[in-house]
């Protein structure tokens, strides 16, 4: 029997959860068993995968998993360098050339498991089976505009976190732009029509923020692109990859511009094809603008988990894009597990 075990995330700042209570019972009713680890931080209560017939493991202990168990979890696994036995259903940054993904692979290789991407699991036309996007780009927006909010009262960003649904966060937000007692700065977002792009549009005019939509009939020019420097706000919402245009060259933090936030939700500052080349690393929770510029001021957004800002939500969105694709783990050789297999296969060191 094809046994799914869903473990706890043990990265800071990370509650989602890619298989929701219902869509666990849609797999059981399917034959495919399921195990769900306890976790202290999971925003879907256990008591849901209880009731739906799951069986139940301790926090953490999937590293003593029967060996047929795939183990599936979203962010990467705590870097202890063990071998890796199982097979591995998560997002593990390991197929472009990073450093703690060629680690990653060497753990693969010495245990003999096997790691299917979720970033890889692609339909019959190389399209993604199921992504974040929307929700990355609708808290990548929020704390764009947060980072803008506090360059009026003369400050820096300050530490954000986890909210329980979107009401939650538009309230904060909407609070703190109203005692700005200001007009609403105007935004450009780049990459409109896709997913991540959608999300961060629709939170700014949730803010009631003004928004210019391009996608890639805007920039097939190649540049330069003054239009965004005529912003308050740019939000970057395509994913850098050979032929991608500079959006933001380092010369447009001396230039004379109205642009004082980027949110650069693709967020990929070691790319040699990023094209917002003005910062260096990625932010964090704790501090989320990285200043590049004064006289005006530049502050860039770059937080590499955005989604796990509105957990519930973007578990919800995630888990059912994913489960038509759960509902075939019964059959890994061929499909999307058999494509993401391969490029696994294809990046394993020699």
């Amino acid at each position: 029997m094809t046994h799914l075990w869903v473990r706890a995330e043990q990265r800071p700042n990370e509650d989602r959860v890619g298989l929701t209570p219902e869509g666990a019972k849609t797999l059981l009713a399917a034959g495919i068993k399921v195990t769900v680890e306890e976790s202290s931080v999971r925003a879907i209560p256990l008591q849901g995968y209880i009731d739906a017939g799951c069986e139940i493991a301790p926090e953490n202990s999937w590293p003593g998993a029967p060996a047929d168990a795939i183990i599936f979890g979203l962010k990467e696994l705590p870097e202890d360098g063990t071998p890796l036995p199982h097979r591995h259903i998560m997002f593990g940054h390991a197929f472009k050339g990073q450093h703690s993904g060629k680690a990653l692979l060497e753990r693969f290789k010495a245990g003999g498991g096997t790691l299917y991407d979720l970033e890889y699991l692609v339909d019959e036309t190389g399209r993604r089976v199921a992504a974040f996007g929307y929700w990355a780009g609708y808290a990548g927006a929020a704390v764009t505009l947060k980072s803008w909010a506090a360059q009026q009262r003369g400050e820096l960003c300050g530490p954000v976190g986890v909210y329980p649904g979107k009401d939650a966060l538009l309230s904060d937000l909407g609070a703190e732009l109203d005692a700005l007692n200001m007009d609403r700065p105007t935004a450009i977002v780049i990459g409109a029509l896709g997913r991540v792009g959608t999300g961060a549009a629709d939170l700014c005019e949730a803010m009631g923020v003004a928004v210019t939509k391009w996608d890639m009939a805007e920039t097939a020019s190649g540049g330069p692109f003054p239009e965004i420097l005529a912003h308050d706000l740019f939000l970057n919402c395509i994913f850098a990859r050979p032929g991608t245009p500079v959006f933001v060259p380092r010369e447009a933090l001396s230039a004379d511009r109205k642009l004082t936030a980027i949110g650069d939700v693709a967020c990929d500052p070691d790319s040699d094809y990023n094209p917002v080349p003005v910062y260096d690393r990625a932010t964090t929770w704790e501090a989320p603008a990285l200043r590049v510029a004064e006289n005006p001021v530049l502050d860039v957004m770059a937080i590499d988990n955005l989604p796990s800002m509105l957990p519930v939500e973007s578990s919800e969105d995630y888990a059912a894009q994913l489960l038509p694709s759960l509902l075939t783990l019964t059959d890994l050789n061929s499909g999307v597990w058999g494509r993401a297999k391969a490029t696994f296969l294809e990046h394993l060191p020699e």
